[in-house]
């Protein structure tokens, strides 16, 4: 039986070796004993399958079945090379396996702001489940930054400009913020048909984000000074959810409030965006080491982004 000694993985054992294709046509063949039904399998041709074993014969130096006009028989070389050879290919079916398998396990810390996971992340996770159901995720809400060296969490979703300090931040989705309210609230005598027709009822805010009505007004030649301030809230959800109760107008993300909208408790009055350079991303801190869960959800979500347009 020959026997195999692997010394590196550079160009000089490349060469010792017989091309990949040449063993699988070889491990096929020898085992239907046919090279055409080993052509069906490896779904080419069987004069593919006669070119790759001539090949790899004319690599050795040495006859590896002797040919009938009905099949082929493995010659005592043959027989003999084909018992590490079959060994290879299950050491490699093995480890691609096991590597497969590693890839779709583990454990996931995660801290997600509070409107993102309600509205966005927790109703798609069912997908991230149904293709890792080993990979174990505990999510918690968090509405500020993360002192990833102090806790034990992997990854977060910041809100924010993307220039935080000690972390990889990767880009997800832009904010969108439109004014949103109950319809309930609107008053037939003084109904919303224009920006400025909002003057007349509180807006709702965001304590840390008092900015947002401010620069969205401006935006459209309004005067802030003219409307008239409402609660403050310390979430975008909270006053989504305030909205939704009739207590003013929200400027929200419409993506996050779509079983509001679809309900009829909420309803998009101006269909233009806050421009602001606020985005959501993926976060886990510098020089840490990637495991195949945090791999996995990035994957994961950002696919999630690029397959919904309105995500």
């Amino acid at each position: 039986m020959p026997s195999f000694t692997f010394l590196s993985i550079g160009d000089e054992l490349i060469n010792r070796l017989p091309p990949l294709n040449s063993l699988k046509c070889f491990e096929s063949a020898a085992r239907h004993g046919s090279f055409n039904k080993a052509a069906k399998e490896l779904s080419v041709t069987p004069s593919a399958i006669s070119h790759q074993i001539k090949g790899l014969e004319s690599f050795l130096g040495l006859e590896l079945f002797r040919r009938t006009k009905r099949k082929v028989i493995l010659t005592e070389a043959g027989e003999s090379y084909l018992k590490p050879i079959k060994s290879i290919f299950e050491q490699l079916e093995s480890a691609t396996s096991e590597l497969k398998s590693k890839q779709k396990s583990g454990s996931l810390r995660l801290a997600v702001a509070p409107a993102f996971l309600t509205r966005w992340l927790m109703p798609r996770m069912e997908r991230f489940q149904e293709r890792y159901p080993d990979i174990q995720i505990e999510i918690s809400s968090s509405t500020g930054l993360i002192d990833f060296s102090a806790n034990d969490i992997d990854m977060a979703v910041y809100f924010g400009s993307g220039d935080w300090d000690d972390v990889e931040a990767y880009y997800l989705r832009p904010a969108r913020l439109a004014p949103v309210c109950n319809p309930r609230l609107i008053k037939p005598e003084q109904p919303i048909v224009k920006p400025e027709d909002m003057r007349f009822y509180p807006l709702l805010h965001v304590t840390k984000r008092k900015d947002e009505w401010h620069d969205w007004l401006q935006q459209h030649d309004l005067d802030p000074k003219l409307f008239r301030r409402g609660l403050m809230f310390s979430s975008g959800s909270l006053t989504a959810g305030a909205a939704a109760q009739g207590l003013g107008i929200s400027l929200t993300d419409p993506e996050l409030i779509m079983p509001e909208i679809e309900a009829g408790t909420l309803k998009v009055l101006f269909d233009q965006h806050l421009i602001t350079n606020r985005s959501f991303y993926l976060v886990y801190e510098k020089r840490r080491s990637v495991t195949s869960a945090m791999s996995a959800f990035k994957e994961w979500i950002i696919e999630e982004m690029v397959g919904n347009k309105n995500a």
